[in-house]
Order: structure tokens, then sequence, then C-alpha cells
């Protein structure tokens, strides 16, 4: 069994992990009274034979300079041999500008008509018993929508 895994393994190409490319395609895809919802994607470039998973749980997002919310996504399956991305939401609840530390962020951003949107932190990568981490630390101005 040892033999088959090992053979299964080396025969493969497993040169390295995926490629982190960045974050790209950042939109405000709703905004009501509670919540403000924001779509991203984290691009990758896988170019070995095996897959493998990717977990989101270690980002934050900071809107205009405050920590106001994580990354919510699923575990993903990286595929073989190919370019892909990953979608990330983020919620926001309104409510979390509206306190009197947050309230001229929320009127700079009202003016304005965008958020600055700071993604930071880690995405996690596994494969059989093998994991690494990408560093993720991107900055994005998003219109928002009325």
């Amino acid at each position: 069994m040892f033999s088959l895994t090992f053979t299964l393994l080396f025969n493969c190409s497993f040169t390295k992990k995926p490629e982190f490319v960045r974050l790209e395609d950042f939109e405000v895809i709703d905004s009501n009274s509670k919540n403000i919802t924001i779509r991203a994607e984290a691009l990758f470039l896988n170019k070995n034979d095996v897959g493998g998973t990717l977990k989101t749980d270690d980002l934050k997002v900071y809107i205009n300079e405050l920590e106001l919310a994580s990354v919510v996504s699923e575990e993903f399956d990286v595929p073989k041999r190919e370019k892909f991305t990953i979608p990330l939401t983020i919620k926001v609840e309104t409510d979390s500008f509206t306190n009197n530390k947050n309230l001229g962020s929320l009127l700079g951003s009202l003016i304005s008509q965008s958020l600055k949107v700071h993604i930071k932190g880690n995405i996690k990568y596994k494969i059989m018993g093998y994991s690494s981490t990408y560093s993720v630390d991107e900055i994005q101005d998003v219109k928002i929508k009325f």
C-alpha cells in the first residue's frame, strides 16, 4: 500500500503549491439599510496534476480603515492544471458604521459613493498532509450603488 501511494505521488506532477495571483473584481452586490454585501474573487493558477483545498477563514476586512467584517467562504476544491477563482463574500452590517467613532467614515463614503476595502490575512492550502499559507494584503476602492 505504501509503495503504491509513493509511486502515485511521484508520478504525478506536484512541483509546488498553486500560485496566488491577486484579488480582483471587487463589487458591491447589495446595499440596504441593514447590510452592505461585497463580492471579490481570489485568482489562482495551479500548474500541478493534483488539486487540494483552500480555506479563507483567516481573512479580515477593513472598510475605510476600520475592521468591520471577515470573509465568508466555503472550503474550496482546487482544480488540476488550470487558472481558477475563489468567490469571496463580505457582509458588513451597516450599524457598525453608525457608532460615533465610525460616523465620519460613513459620511465620507456617502459623499464619495465609494468604500475603501482592505482584505488582509491568510488563505490556507492543504493537500495530502501538506499545508501552506498565502499572505493576502490588498486594498481597492469599491463604488456604492444606491
